[in-house]
C-alpha cells in the first residue's frame, strides 16, 4: 500500500466483562474523539438489538453524541438496518443530524435481521427480501432528496449520502440505484466476480457518478504477529461461542492457551473468523491491506478493530492511523 488510502473505523460499542453498557457507549465517544485526532476519515457505529455484547441499538443517538464531541470527522452508521424502520423516519433522522452537523453525516444502510427469532419477533420483522430492500432504499433516497410522497423534515439542499452495506443481491440493488457499497466477509477473500458485476451494472447517479467500494474487515496491529492474533481472540471467541449458545456475550480477556483449550467446534469457528481478519505487525498489515485494496479496487478501508483491553485498542488505532499517512 505505497499510496496511502483512506482508513476509517467501525465501532460496535462492545461491552466488556466487569463494565456496564453505559461505559461502553462513553468509550465509543472517547474513541471517536481520539480517532479524529489521529486523522481517521470516518467513524461509524452499528445497530444491534438485544445483544448482551453490544450496547448500541440506535445509531442516530450515538452518532449525535459523537458528532457533538468532535469537530471534523465524518460520523456514520454501519449501519441502520432498513427492515427495522420506516424509510421516512430513517430519512428524517439523517436529515436532522446533517442539519446539526453539516457535511459530516454518512448514512450506511443494511438489510440484516435480528440476531435471534425472539429479537426478530420483537422488532416485528420475520422476512425481508431483496425486493423489499430495493423498495426501502429507493424510498429513503427519495425522502432525503425531497421527492417522496411527503416532505421529510428538515429539507436540505445537500442531504447526507447513502452507502449500502451489501452482500450478494445488495450489490445489484446498489448498482441499479447508483450508490456506493461497503462489503466484507467472504466476498473479500474469495471470488471477486460480485464486485465486477456491481461495477459493470452500475448506473451513475448525480451524487455518485462512479461506482465506489469500501472494504470492511477486522484489522489488528501489534508488536508481533502472535500478539496481534491474540488481541483478536476476545472478539473471535465471542462470535464463535455465540453460534453454539445463541448469545453474543461481552468481551473477556482471552489468551492463546485458553483459546487452544476450547472445544473443537469453537476452535474451528475461531479459526474461520481469524482467517477473515488482517492482523500482524504494521509492515505485515500494510502489505496485506495493500493487496486487498488492489484486488478489490477499494477506495477506502473500514476497520472494525476490537479487543478487550482499552489501552491495547488505542495503541492499535494509532498504529492503523499511521498506515493512512
Amino acid at each position: 500500500m505505497a499510496t496511502p488510502i483512506p482508513i476509517s473505523l467501525l465501532d460496535r460499542s462492545r461491552t466488556r466483562v466487569g463494565e456496564d453498557a453505559g461505559l461502553a457507549l462513553r468509550a465509543s465517544v472517547r474513541r471517536a474523539v481520539r480517532a479524529e485526532g489521529l486523522g481517521f476519515r470516518r467513524f461509524w457505529v452499528a445497530e444491534h438489538h438485544s445483544v448482551p455484547g453490544i450496547a448500541s441499538g440506535h445509531p442516530p443517538t450515538l452518532m449525535a453524541a459523537i458528532a457533538a464531541a468532535t469537530r471534523s470527522i465524518r460520523v456514520g452508521s454501519g449501519g441502520v438496518m432498513l427492515p427495522n424502520h420506516r424509510p421516512v423516519v430513517v430519512a428524517e433522522q439523517a436529515l436532522m443530524l446533517e442539519a446539526l452537523f453539516p457535511g459530516r453525516i454518512d448514512l450506511g444502510l443494511g438489510r440484516s435481521l435480528g440476531f435471534t427469532k425472539p429479537v426478530r419477533t420483537a422488532l416485528g420483522v420475520e422476512g425481508y427480501s431483496p425486493e423489499d430492500f430495493a423498495r426501502d432504499l429507493t424510498a429513503v433516497h427519495a425522502f432525503l432528496h425531497g421527492t417522496g410522497p411527503v416532505t421529510a423534515m428538515p429539507p436540505l439542499p445537500a442531504p447526507p449520502g447513502i452507502h449500502v452495506l451489501a452482500t450478494g443481491s445488495g450489490l445489484s440493488v446498489a448498482a441499479g440505484l447508483g450508490l456506493p457499497v461497503v462489503v466484507g466477509g467472504p466476498i473479500l477473500f474469495g471470488d471477486l466476480r460480485a464486485l465486477s458485476e456491481y461495477r459493470g451494472a452500475y448506473r451513475p447517479s448525480p451524487a455518485w457518478p462512479e461506482p465506489r467500494v469500501t472494504i470492511s474487515l477486522e484489522v489488528m496491529i501489534a508488536e508481533t504477529a502472535e500478539r496481534a492474533r491474540e488481541l483478536l481472540l476476545p472478539e473471535a471467541v465471542a462470535l464463535a461461542e455465540s453460534r453454539t449458545t445463541g448469545s453474543f456475550g461481552a468481551l473477556r480477556a482471552v489468551r492463546t492457551a485458553e483459546a487452544d483449550a476450547l472445544p473443537e467446534k469453537v476452535r474451528s469457528a475461531v479459526g474461520r473468523q481469524l482467517g477473515q481478519a488482517v492482523h500482524g505487525t504494521a509492515a505485515q498489515v500494510r502489505a496485506e491491506l495493500g493487496d486487498l485494496v488492489r484486488r478489490t479496487g477499494a477506495a477506502e478501508v473500514l476497520a472494525s478493530t476490537s479487543t478487550f483491553d482499552h489501552d491495547e485498542l488505542a495503541a492499535a488505532d494509532a498504529a492503523l492511523a499511521d498506515l493512512a499517512t
